[in-house]
């Protein structure tokens, strides 16, 4: 699917677009009304119900290349689609609810046939849920340098013995992939990736709950934990590489969902400036809610186009990481910001769970550390102006 020309979307991704609109409208919205303001996933026969029928209109595993069962759709076309996916009670944590499917797992980019076969087709077929582990307690913005868990060959195998932390949904995945270091003498090169079955002896997850109410992270211990070498995704020391390849592909569409729900915020702070009155007054004649609606269209539009740029970068195949942690610094940032206006224009309805806006304000903090806090990202930037 081509990018964006000048001004317009391609045709077919106009359509798509509104095709993902009009479900989350009609389908998502409706069911969440009726479940807990915090509820993590719809109820299994409504999730089973709306999957089928996403497969069935062609909306399932949308950036999955097609050979794969996917959408074939490029990381423009996803950042477009993620928008709209996003604006919804449940969509900061999983944008459409997990009924359009997930994200390429790792193995679709580096893996052999086998694991392509035994772990992404079943994974992306069935929406399986899968974790990514690369965070230390040591710190998780540094891995390079901050990856202390390591793996040794022993025969055909791999021992592995760490721990990881803030491994979203480890307890609930089926399978997922770990980051750990092969050769403590190599640096960047020395880090490997393994796939890890949930059922592996040794392989320990303990969750723990934080602001959030969904999307729950793991400490993830490994004690001995012995890995066949055919578990190994890429080559030998490669496995930094493909993680920041991974990250790179994802912060776009990472930082649309940002936008959709900032988006939806926007929305609704509009509306109720329009009907809310105080001392005689809609809300949307007083200057200063004019001034926050005001500043929160400008940051949008400008979150939008910065997501834009570095997706249409990514697809033509240019080096697009400093535009990935543009996008992802800036959307989270602002994501915050026009929130906390919408609260503040709902006044005491604002923190209620009559509204999504306080579980979005909850989630909406947590963003600015996931993939990446703000502080690394502004120093990527830095250095890339010094470079």
């Amino acid at each position: 699917m081509e990018a964006f020309q000048g001004f317009s979307l391609p045709p077919e991704l106009s359509l798509l677009r509104d095709q993902v609109r009009r479900f989350i409208r009609e389908e998502i919205i409706p069911l969440e009304q009726q479940l807990d303001p915090d509820a993590p996933d719809l109820p299994e026969a409504d999730y089973q119900r709306l999957m089928a029928k996403n497969k069935a209109a062609g909306l399932w595993c949308l950036a999955a290349p097609e050979q794969f069962g996917g959408g074939g759709v490029n990381t423009f076309g996803m950042s477009v689609v993620l928008e709209e996916m996003a604006q919804h009670r449940m969509g900061l944590y999983n944008p459409g609810c997990g009924t359009f499917g997930r994200y390429p797992p790792a193995p679709i980019y580096a893996g052999t046939p086998e694991q392509i076969q035994r772990y992404a087709i079943p994974t992306l077929r069935d929406g399986l849920k899968t974790f990514f582990a690369i965070t230390e307690p040591s710190g998780g913005s540094d891995p390079a340098g901050a990856i202390q868990c390591r793996a040794v060959r022993d025969g055909d195998s791999w021992v592995i013995n760490g721990t990881k932390i803030f491994i979203s949904n480890a307890h609930l995945a089926e399978w997922g992939v770990v980051f750990v270091r092969t050769d403590p003498d190599k640096g960047r090169k020395g880090i490997s990736c393994f796939i890890i079955d949930k059922d592996t002896p040794g392989f320990t997850p303990r969750p723990f709950k934080t602001i959030r109410t969904v999307s729950v992270p793991n400490e993830v211990s490994f004690e001995d934990c012995r890995v066949p070498a055919d578990k190994m995704i890429g080559e030998e020391g490669q496995g930094l590489f493909l993680c920041f390849d991974l990250l790179t592909r994802a912060r776009f569409p990472y930082s649309a969902a940002n936008l959709g729900v900032a988006i939806a915020a926007h929305r609704m702070a509009i509306e109720h400036a329009k009907q809310r009155e105080t001392f005689g007054q809609a809300l949307s004649q007083r200057q200063a809610v004019q001034w926050m609606l005001a500043d929160a269209e400008v940051e949008l539009r400008a979150t939008r186009w910065l997501i834009w740029e570095g997706a249409w970068k990514a697809d033509r195949g240019e080096d697009a990481r400093l535009e990935a942690s543009i996008a992802k610094l800036y959307s989270s940032e602002v994501l915050g910001r026009v929130i906390d206006s919408a609260v503040q224009i709902h006044g005491g309805y604002g923190v209620t769970k009559e509204f999504p806006l306080e579980r979005w304000y909850r989630e909406a903090r947590v963003r600015r550390i996931g993939e990446g806090p703000s502080e690394v990202h502004r120093m990527v930037i830095a250095r890339s102006l010094f470079r």
